[in-house]
């Protein structure tokens, strides 16, 4: 089942034992909190991997005035953006040398190809994401609504492990590169 941002905050606060919410508007330091909260954590935690769901590509939108630096060409990114992984030029995904700039990117590439990071929505997360979400969302919810540090650094080493738990089941989804060359076993074959 897909939850929304209330839901994942909700399951959050839950495991701290807080009051759940309905929403951010809720008049409680709880909804308070959540909504100072999850955005920004919600981008750290997208931001800290290359998730399969939230890899895409988009062709940017050149820019008309060229940057005043390094580079020929500025480009539009995304309103999704949150992180660069690679540049190409079309039909290809990488390759080209760039340099991100408040919310441009620059090259000497007149067309390019971005690969990054975006922003989905809440309901493409899958399961083991949503748990490594509730669990950073916990760990940064303790200290203000609890005010017991302890707690809090403990509920900070368990998103920490579900972090590394997603990122392993995030990575096994994709196929694994093999060897392509390699001299020690063409050597053999002789």
């Amino acid at each position: 089942m897909a939850l929304t941002p209330i839901g994942l905050c909700s399951r959050a606060l839950i495991k701290i034992g807080a009051a759940s919410i309905t929403g951010f508007t809720d008049g409680t330091a709880e909804a308070e909190v959540a909504d100072a909260l999850y955005g920004s954590t919600r981008d750290a935690l997208l931001s800290a991997n290359a998730w399969s769901f939230a890899t895409v590509q988009a062709t940017l939108a050149r820019l008309a005035e060229a940057p005043l630096g390094d580079h020929g060409f500025a480009h539009a990114l995304p309103v999704d953006f949150l992180r660069a992984l690679s540049a190409g030029t079309p039909g290809r995904g990488r390759g080209i040398g760039y340099r991100i700039v408040g919310t441009t990117l620059q090259s000497d590439s007149d067309q390019v190809t971005l690969t990054y990071v975006s922003r989905p929505a809440e309901a493409a997360f899958p399961p083991f994401f949503d748990q490594a979400l509730i669990a950073r969302l916990a760990a940064e919810f303790c200290l203000p609504l609890t005010e017991n540090t302890s707690r809090a650094e403990a509920l900070a080493r368990l998103a920490e492990a579900e972090f590394r738990r997603a990122r392993l089941i995030d990575v096994q989804q994709d196929s694994q590169p093999g060897f392509e060359d390699f001299t020690l076993v063409e050597a053999r074959g002789r």
